[in-house]
């Protein structure tokens, strides 16, 4: 006994004294964050932005700990990049922008936006100078809007179209003694979100919508060039199918470039463009801490701006996710804010749980009530996005948007055959009715599937209803363009999924217009979930004092992977019926 007294006694003296040095250490560290302030702002004169975006690009700016990896995540925002512009337009301090951009980490639509910023930007005077070793089509597409556009004698220029491609889990799933228990609205052939735990291969239906999708993003993404760059979209698509450019001198031979450089060479002529610095060098200044630094803090706001970033979710759901309680209490609260005059929902979402989904619309509803609600669609606002938009007064999205995808599925695993071929173990049960105990072990009856089906018709039913209600349609009709489709922004405007093509600068001012605010007086209220801990921010300022930083980049393919479980693991971890759009593996 006095052993055992005295082993507790010491495992206690250890555990006590253990917390009370993590309470000391992070006690000291939270007070050496808490001191340190961020570096002020100074912006000198004739200062060149230079715009690299050299981590990805939301909808909202934030940073969160990722507690598995103990790292920083940083996200800029659409928002105060597109701020970050048209403050630099009239900032007499910037003359010009250097667009060197070597990864792009943004949606289509979301470089469209950028791309219309900065050609504001140049209209108004001021140059942009876009030079980089290696192009691929995303950072061309936003560097084209550059009057001067230089490349690297024998670096790379990616120019031979999109693609998308899918991996399909079926035959791994079989050898596994997996079988996967899909239940989709009965005529919803194109939703396709299921089809890699189905098929090996695309079904018609989605090799259809697909392409035609694809064609419409690559098409707006020629009109842009063909206006910039003053080649015809024709020839832009035979220099794409002949794979004319092999390297990137190349681009000069057919117009997409206006020359070539080394580095030394470009920074003599961004020299010529700006009286240097005493030291006889050009004075640079990170675009993306310009941005942030500049963002909009409105004290007294009269339009929200409701941030519905990432895949949709039970509950409140993490960082990235838009979760069913969490995001309609951000409703709710613009809604209740009497100084708040309208709401502007800005979506960007491929979908997720169709019970999250329909609380969300459910406060949309109640606002539109009393107050305009505009939404602005983002890269993708389809299926549970889509749903949570068409109830808005107005939707402004890109030509380059994806959204639709208005249909729903379910999926439930067996895993029996699993336990039992695989580990031998075998499963009994007891149950009190007929339909007591659904689960992964036990394989769905004929009558138990009937069940789940009407269901899930159930849902759709209520899905295209709301739609048809929010669009001012029939519910034919909205049933002949869901069933599961997908649509770029081009197609549904004009089957009246949305109604302009603008992006969140236009349904901000549309918002206004409607209760008779003026562009000058316009102050601004973000709502996000998303939000930064102070303590973080300042090891931000820490990380950006380190100059010698550097970072490991994952492979292409393990991201693509580790994309690719990840969406298998978010439909997963969603219970019940959901409305979300094909998860797709883009070739950029």
């Amino acid at each position: 006994m006095s052993f055992g007294k005295a082993f507790l006694a010491s495992l206690l003296a250890i555990l006590v004294s253990g917390i009370i040095i993590m309470v000391i250490f992070f006690g000291i560290i939270g007070a050496m964050l808490s001191g340190l302030e961020p570096s002020p702002l100074i912006v000198k004169k004739n200062t060149v932005l230079k715009m690299s975006f050299d981590m990805p690009i939301g909808d909202m700016s934030y940073t969160s700990f990722d507690k598995s990896s103990f790292d920083l995540k940083q996200k800029l925002g659409l928002n105060d990049i597109l701020n970050g512009i048209k403050v630099a337009k009239t900032d007499d301090k910037i003359k010009g922008i250097y667009l060197n951009i070597t990864n792009l980490n943004a949606g289509i639509a979301t470089i469209r936006e950028i791309r219309e910023a900065l050609e504001d930007f140049q209209n108004s005077g001021k140059f942009i100078v876009a030079y980089h070793e290696n192009y691929s089509k995303a950072t061309y597409y936003l560097s084209s809007v550059a009057k001067e556009v230089y490349v690297y004698p024998s670096g790379t220029f990616d120019f031979l179209g999109l693609g998308s491609e899918q991996f399909f889990l079926k035959g791994a799933l079989e050898k596994l003694d997996v079988e996967m228990q899909i239940i989709r609205g009965t005529n919803n052939k194109f939703k396709s979100a299921v089809e890699p735990l189905m098929y090996t291969e695309m079904s018609d239906a989605n090799r259809e919508q697909t392409q035609k999708y694809l064609d419409g993003l690559w098409n707006e993404m020629l009109l842009a060039i063909e206006k910039s760059r003053g080649v015809s979209v024709a020839k832009l698509n035979v220099i794409a199918d002949s794979a004319l450019i092999q390297k990137s001198g190349q681009a000069v031979d057919y117009k997409l470039a206006d020359g070539i450089k080394y580095y030394d060479e470009v920074l003599a002529l961004l020299e010529s463009k700006v009286d240097l610095n005493k030291d006889g060098e050009i004075e640079f200044f990170s675009f993306s801490k310009y941005a942030k630094k500049k963002a909009k803090k409105s004290k007294k706001a009269n339009i929200a701006i409701i941030m519905a970033e990432g895949s949709i979710v039970d509950g409140d759901g993490e960082i990235g996710e838009i979760g069913g309680n969490s995001m309609s209490a951000l409703v709710r609260e613009a809604r209740l804010d009497t100084t708040i005059k309208a709401v502007v929902l800005r979506v960007n979402s491929p979908g997720g749980s169709a019970l999250a989904s329909d609380i969300i619309w459910r406060e949309i509803i109640l606002t539109k009530a009393v107050k305009p609600v505009v939404v602005s669609m983002g890269d993708v606002a389809a299926s549970g996005g889509y749903y949570i938009a068409c109830a808005a007064d107005k939707i402004y999205a890109s030509p380059n948007t994806i959204t639709g995808s208005i249909g729903v599925f379910g999926v439930i695993p067996f895993t029996g055959d699993l336990l039992k071929n695989k580990l031998g173990v075998t499963i009994d049960r007891v149950q009190t009715n007929e339909h007591s105990i659904l689960s992964f072990n036990k394989k769905l009856t004929p009558e138990e599937f009937k069940i789940i089906q009407k269901g899930v018709d159930d849902i759709y039913a209520d899905f295209i209803g709301k739609v048809a209600d929010g669009r001012g349609m029939k519910t034919k009709q909205v049933d002949s363009i869901g069933q599961g489709r997908v649509w770029a922004g081009c197609d549904a405007i004009n089957i009246g999924l949305i109604d302009e093509f603008g992006g969140m600068n236009s349904a901000i001012a549309d918002a206004a217009s409607r209760v008779n605010i003026s562009t000058d007086n316009i102050k601004l209220k973000v709502y996000s979930t998303a939000k930064t801990d102070p303590m973080l921010e300042a090891l931000i300022t820490l990380q950006e004092q380190d100059n010698n930083k550097t970072s490991v980049k994952s492979s292409a393919l393990q991201t693509k992977v580790m994309d690719m479980l990840n969406f298998a693991k978010s439909i997963e971890s969603n219970s019940g019926i959901q409305a979300r759009m094909p998860y797709i593996y883009w070739i950029d």
